[in-house]
């Protein structure tokens, strides 16, 4: 069994490190990728464009020449990817969504066209990521009523959105433990005479600096001591390899909305 995959928006970091571990991966067949009309790399060999040898694949600037795709993996923009999805939708194809900064209408949006085509939203693909999700639902149920709760997250210069996708996750698990909204208790950065500190808050603290792939932290703090909950990814190919797992596991599912939880049978 083979199942077909196309990379949308191939020619970034990441979408070079998607078309290798494809490429690379026994069961997927790489199909084809897009990039932006006004890429220099259009008509681009996938291969050549992740520096791994000539595929005999190349580019194109649209979705819809990827009818062939069985899943198709999206780590765009948010524009790009709402527009996929309804593509998607329209057509009955899997898509694995790695793009991050939506808005809790546009998660909506995504949740909605599950109801026609299997679709994966995951602001982290990596299988340790995922599994620090679950380490903090265990942890908050046992300690997080009595502990203050901050969440650290550092990426690189290049990095558009802030706090990332995986830190909001990461808060968002823990406030729906607690029975808490996160839109009303996160407190996104301190300055000055702030008072003293709301034990129902969760606090995002953000670095933005050099080539930085991406570090997560947790911190559950009592008086006398503290638990550190921490994730660092050293490379991107670990979200390539955990999406390539998402494509797999999704190219078999029914059609609905689903994340890495699922994927991972962490639930």
């Amino acid at each position: 069994m083979t199942i077909n995959v196309a990379i949308l928006g191939c020619s970034g970091r990441m979408g070079r490190n998607l078309i290798q571990a494809a490429s690379e991966h026994e069961i997927i067949n790489l199909v084809g990728g897009t990039v932006r009309e006004s890429s220099s790399f259009v008509n681009f060999d996938l291969g050549e464009l992740a520096g791994i040898g000539h595929l005999g694949i190349q580019t194109t600037t649209s979705i819809e020449q990827l009818t062939n795709a069985d899943v198709v993996i999206d780590f765009t923009s948010i524009e790009a990817t709402l527009e996929n999805i309804q593509w998607c939708a329209k057509h009955n194809k899997a898509i694995v969504i790695g793009t991050t900064g939506f808005s809790d209408e546009q998660v909506s949006l995504i949740e909605a066209a599950g109801e026609q085509c299997p679709v994966v939203l995951a602001p982290n693909t990596s299988v340790g990521v995922n599994l620090l999700f679950k380490l903090l639902e265990m942890t908050a149920k046992a300690i997080g009523d009595y502990t203050d709760i901050e969440i650290f997250e550092a990426h690189h210069r290049f990095k558009k959105d802030a706090p990332s996708g995986t830190a909001v996750k990461m808060g968002q698990v823990i406030a729906d433990t607690l029975g808490r909204d996160l839109n009303e208790c996160a407190v996104y950065g301190r300055e000055g005479i702030t008072g003293e500190r709301d034990r129902e808050t969760i606090g995002f603290a953000t670095v933005r600096a050099g080539d930085i792939v991406g570090e997560h932290t947790a911190f559950f703090a009592d008086l006398g001591e503290r638990l550190e909950i921490t994730h660092k990814a050293t490379s991107r190919m670990t979200f390539a390899l955990g999406a390539m797992r998402a494509a797999t596991w999704l190219s078999k599912a029914p059609s609905g909305y689903y994340d890495m939880q699922d994927v991972l049978g962490l639930k």
